[in-house]
């Protein structure tokens, strides 16, 4: 029942993303594909989601130009995560780019990418001699894998990229988007740890909820609550600090954790005023609240000193 709850959380996030495009905030062609349109969304609703995808995919776009594309991307409980056909599209495809979930939602992305032309045709675009498998659950190709698994259960997770020939000695970025506040403190730390002590030259970006001490935190997390989804990992949640902790004391080199609304500021100001003229907001402070409320840390392991420190926001 919880894990089913959290799985709704993900078609909550994809119709937020998919309205928002429709809006005109940012260009992604292939969302339509994997979730149905959904209820008008309010205006700072949509731009805290252009923060959201913008910010992820400027930190992803300079680890791959860093990197060369000579590198790994892991999206961890990736649901219906589009960046890889974006990237792609951008001419920045890494050699592997894994998606990892649970089987409920891996099963019902699977099947959109094989019935949806739009979809699939770009991943056969990508395989080279080697052909495109799609099964009930997950797709393999050269450069992309759609895989179920727990990642509450690390052998698990191993046993996964494993099998699709993950290299932990190759660049490796890991992404989560408001993942591990639904993992168990233990078990999140478990990963992050696991990570670290596996990948040489690493770097993990993070999309979650901040400052949930507060009143409107408590608001939030009563929210969820309400439908069954409990914020397991909330105590990583409790402020920016806490958020680089959770980094700094599982063996990361270094870690930045950053507030939406910093992030916002640091996307290019060109962009930012062209979204600002598509809806009329009446007062900032709702906006500002949810920007409050969320935020991207990333952190880094870089033995072979590529540069990773750089990649990320101005502090």
């Amino acid at each position: 029942m919880v894990d089913d709850a959290i799985h709704a959380t993900n078609d909550d996030a994809a119709m937020c993303k998919r309205f928002a495009v429709q809006q005109g905030y940012w260009k992604d062609p292939y969302i339509q594909f994997l979730v149905k349109a959904g209820e008008r969304k309010a205006p700072e609703i949509n731009r805290g989601y252009f923060a959201r995808a913008e910010g992820l995919r400027s930190v992803m776009r300079q680890f791959l130009k860093l990197t060369h594309c000579a590198c790994q991307i892991i999206n961890l409980g990736a649901g219906f995560d589009t960046n890889f056909w974006l990237l792609k599209d951008e001419g920045l495809e890494a050699d592997l780019f894994v998606e990892l979930d649970m089987r409920a939602v891996t099963s019902r992305k699977c099947h959109m990418v094989r019935t949806r032309a739009k979809l699939l045709e770009p991943v056969q675009a990508s395989h080279g001699t080697t052909p495109v498998v799609i099964e009930d659950a997950e797709l393999h190709s050269r450069h992309y894998h759609i895989m179920w698994a727990d990642l509450r259960d690390l052998r698990q997770v191993e046993e996964k990229l494993s099998q699709v020939g993950v290299d932990k000695n190759k660049p490796t970025l890991f992404l989560s988007e408001c993942v591990l506040v639904y993992m168990p403190v233990d078990k999140s730390n478990s990963l992050v740890k696991w990570v670290a002590s596996n990948f040489g030259t690493t770097f993990f970006l993070n999309y979650e909820p901040v400052n949930m001490g507060d009143r409107f935190g408590q608001v939030m997390v009563a929210n969820l609550r309400k439908r069954t989804c409990d914020l397991a990992g909330v105590e990583a949640c409790m402020s920016l600090e806490t958020q680089k902790e959770r980094f700094l004391s599982n063996g990361w080199e270094g870690a930045t954790a950053m507030d939406m609304m910093t992030v916002y500021h640091n996307l290019p100001g060109e962009e930012l005023q062209r979204i600002e003229r598509l809806e009329f907001m009446d007062e900032r402070e709702p906006l500002q609240q949810l920007m409050d409320h969320y935020c991207i840390a990333w952190a880094w392991r870089d033995v072979n000193k590529i540069g990773l420190e750089s990649v990320g926001f101005n502090r």
